[in-house]
Order: structure tokens, then C-alpha cells, then sequence
């Protein structure tokens, strides 16, 4: 008989970086309320929390992070404006980001890593399992991979974690991870990860993306963990521990994702998602899709 887990009913959210990527246009403004298309990507990943049925959800913040809360606030102002107006279109938009989820926000403080932020949210988390979904990697969401996790995590118990394959010189951008198969073609048992290895070190091509599902257990482990790459705390690195001992908080899962991810991390990436995701808008797509192979038959012309 399969063992019964705590089901899981909270996300976090960590949202504390400083963009430094995208200066100047995050100097005033969070990375995280960049637009892409006409929503911002915060948006984006407290939605896919929702429909993977975690409609709690923690956001770890930092300082000039107001907006972030703004946001997914009411602004009675603009509602009563568009009401006036009639604008039943534009004020289901405005309401819909305030309507999503139960909130809440936590400062991080000291900016001292991924790690560090994810501690941030153990008064708020308790001693339950809990989703971590980093604002940089966007998931389809005719792509359920946070609810695949949670199947899995609801099965095993212990750590997922969500894995992708990469070409073997991009693994050093990663966080990576050796892996053993098991009988079911998407998932793996982790056995070791590393930070962004060098590729001649890395134990396969497997990266990891921005998708966590955590025992608990994570952050005892977490208060002992030193800084490591990059001067931080590392979540890979106390990863690492559940890996080594199951003792400490169970096994440690990989979901396999293959499905369609938008990395917004990267300011070529982030352009690269816009314009994915604008092609596949019924509202926008048809005439954006034209216009654009109307500019790149020019280009290549002009080349």
C-alpha cells in the first residue's frame, strides 16, 4: 500500500534578487513586474501555484519589492474608474491578480541566497511540505509539471525536484544533478547535486529548473548550511544532505520535465518567451505572427 504524505497547501515565492541583469530598467522597478506580454511575471508563477491547487502563497521580498504587493492588492481607485467607464474588460483584468490567491510577504533582509530565502519562509511554512517556484522559468501551463511533482511527492514523500535536460556545455549555468532511473519513465532518484559544475565534472545533463516541492526537514538542514558558491547559501547544497541521508528528511525525486518552459532570466531568453507567448495568443497571435514574418523575410533579404 502506498503511504500517505501531508498533502501540500503552500507555495513560496522567491522574489528578493536585484535584477542586476535587466539595470537600469530594475533600478526602480522589481524584475519580477517586468512585463511579458501584458502581464507581469510574477503573475505568471503565482497562477501556476494556483492551479496546481496551492492557493496559499508566501512571497519573499527585499527591499523597493512594494510593487510586487501592489499588485496583487485591490486599487479600489482604478476599479472605480473603469467601473464608471464600463469597462467590464479591463477591470476583470485588474481584479483578477487580487482575486488569485491568500497572500503574504516576508523581507529577506540580508540578500544571502537561494537557500537563505527559502529559511525566510519556515515560521509561515511550518512542518509541512511545502512548493518553491522560482520567478525565472515560466511553465506552460498545458504543461502541469507542479502538479506532477506533487503526485510524486504525495507517493515517495521526501524532495522533488524539477530537472530538464540541457546540452552538456550549458550544464555550468545550473544547478546539476546525478541521477538513477526508476520505473517511471519521468521520474528519477537523485543521488548527488552540484552547483553549476564545470562540464567536464557534472554527473549528467540533467539541470535543474526552478520548480521545488520540500519535506520540511529542509530547514534544520538550512539553518546549518554555509555559505557556499558565491558566497551564499545554497539550496542545492542542503539538497545535497537530503540526498546523502534519507534519514534526515526522505529521498529525493527528479521530474523529468520535456514540456514547454520560458526562460526569463535571461535578457535574450526573456524576449525570446514575449514573443513565443505573444504567438500564441488568439487575441494577438494571428496579425503579431504576420507582422513578424513579414520583418524577418526583410532581414534576410537585407543580409
Amino acid at each position: 500500500m502506498t503511504q500517505a504524505h501531508p498533502r501540500i497547501s503552500k507555495a513560496v515565492i522567491p522574489a528578493a534578487g536585484l535584477g542586476t541583469r535587466f539595470l537600469p530598467a530594475t533600478k526602480a522597478t522589481p524584475k519580477e513586474m517586468l512585463p511579458v506580454v501584458d502581464k507581469p511575471a510574477i503573475q505568471y508563477v503565482v497562477e501556476e501555484a494556483v492551479s496546481a491547487g496551492l492557493d496559499d502563497v508566501l512571497m519573499i521580498t527585499g527591499r523597493n519589492k512594494r510593487p510586487l504587493e501592489d499588485h496583487f492588492d485591490r486599487n479600489y481607485e482604478l476599479e472605480s474608474a473603469l467601473q464608471k467607464k464600463g469597462d467590464a474588460s479591463r477591470l476583470a483584468k485588474v481584479q483578477e491578480s487580487s482575486d488569485l490567491a491568500t497572500m503574504h510577504y516576508v523581507r529577506q533582509g540580508d540578500p544571502r541566497g537561494l537557500g537563505h530565502a527559502v529559511l525566510c519562509a519556515a515560521p509561515h511554512v511550518g512542518h509541512e511540505p511545502f512548493a518553491v517556484l522560482l520567478g525565472d522559468d515560466l511553465i506552460d501551463p498545458r504543461d502541469p509539471l507542479l502538479q506532477r511533482m506533487i503526485e510524486v511527492q504525495e507517493q515517495h514523500g521526501g524532495s522533488v525536484i524539477a530537472l530538464m535536460e540541457v546540452a552538456p556545455e550549458q550544464i555550468h549555468l545550473y544547478g546539476c544533478a546525478a541521477v538513477e532511473a526508476t520505473a517511471e519513465g519521468d521520474v528519477v532518484r537523485i543521488s548527488g547535486l552540484v552547483e553549476k559544475p564545470d562540464p567536464a565534472d557534472a554527473p549528467s545533463n540533467y539541470a535543474i529548473i526552478g520548480r521545488y516541492v520540500l519535506d520540511p526537514q529542509i530547514f534544520d538542514i538550512l539553518r546549518k548550511t554555509e555559505p557556499g558558491r558565491g558566497g551564499e547559501i545554497q539550496l542545492t547544497d542542503a539538497l545535497q544532505q537530503l540526498a546523502d541521508d534519507e534519514q534526515a528528511g526522505g529521498s529525493v525525486h527528479g521530474v523529468v520535465f520535456q514540456g514547454r518552459r520560458y526562460d526569463t532570466g535571461d535578457r535574450g531568453d526573456y524576449l525570446r518567451a514575449i514573443v513565443r507567448l505573444a504567438c500564441e495568443r488568439e487575441d494577438l497571435g494571428p496579425d503579431f505572427r504576420t507582422w513578424l514574418r513579414s520583418y524577418v523575410a526583410e532581414e534576410m533579404q537585407q543580409s
